[in-house]
């Protein structure tokens, strides 16, 4: 069993908490006892890096061994589900394995998310808002490079071991919404004022409890199982870009329903 199935924009857990207990918390518990019933030969738990909290611009990126130290109601929720699934590895003899990755892109990405957001806005000529300063960092790692990484922990990681899956590709906010709107600019058409989409940017007041900046040490993953990310961050942002412009029946959708819920039409 992999276990990828989790509520995880952290902007949603601070506005409803409800949905991360129940889904993050209450639904691993289902899993696990299913997975117990039945005897599965191994239980991959997918998480992620926020449960070890806020590192400094000084501090040594996260390794296995980091405490956690969650700060929001999502990362609180995955830190809780990483526990019980250790426990049922240690009071159940339940074969599992845990990964803990950093902040994933790509294609398919749902449109509440960082990267799909600021493409979408921009590409419609929209504000585009970054928290604070737009300092804050992430470590960024492609869809393409966690799946490789996570059939190689579904066949080769040890029971009761955790792998650190990550980008090595870190970046603050600001680099990252800058870069889309030139990628946006380069692919579609200009806007009506003739200025660079980066003039859309607009900083807003930070959200509640924003993490500094998550870092991840790979060693294990590489030293142990071989693997290392394959997709370098300016080449995977370029392929999301193009992506998004090209699926506008994929996204809209999803755009246009969540307009309607936050309109309390649906």
């Amino acid at each position: 069993v992999m276990h990828l199935a989790a509520e995880s924009h952290v902007d949603r857990s601070i506005d409803g908490p409800d949905d991360f207990i129940m889904t993050n918390l209450v639904g691993t518990f289902r899993l696990l006892e299913a997975a117990r019933s039945f005897g599965v030969e191994r239980f991959l738990h997918v998480s992620t890096d926020e449960v070890f909290g806020s590192l400094s611009l000084q501090d040594a990126p996260f390794t296995e061994a980091s405490p956690y130290n969650p700060r929001s109601p999502y990362s609180a929720s995955k830190a809780g589900s990483d526990h019980l699934v250790r426990a049922w590895g240690e009071t159940y003899g339940l074969p599992v394995v845990v990964t803990n990755c950093s902040n994933n892109y790509g294609l398919f990405q749902f449109p509440e998310k960082l990267i799909p957001l600021v493409i979408i806005r921009a590409l419609a000529g929209d504000a585009v808002p970054v928290y604070g300063t737009g300092e804050n960092i992430r470590d960024w790692l492609h869809v393409s490079d966690h799946a490789s990484a996570l059939v190689k922990v579904l066949e080769g990681g040890r029971a009761g071991e955790t792998y650190n899956v990550g980008g090595n590709e870190e970046r603050t906010n600001l680099e990252v919404v800058e870069a889309l709107c030139d990628l946006v600019d380069e692919f579609a058409l200009p806007l009506a004022s003739g200025e660079s989409r980066s003039s859309l940017i607009a900083f807003v007041a930070d959200r509640p409890g924003h993490d500094l900046r998550y870092g991840i040490d790979q060693t294990r993953i590489a030293t142990e199982l071989d693997w290392h990310p394959t997709m370098d961050f300016e080449s995977g942002l370029r392929d999301t870009v193009r992506w998004y412009l090209d699926n506008e029946e994929w996204w809209l959708p999803l755009v246009e329903a969540n307009a309607s819920q936050r309109r309390g039409l649906t």
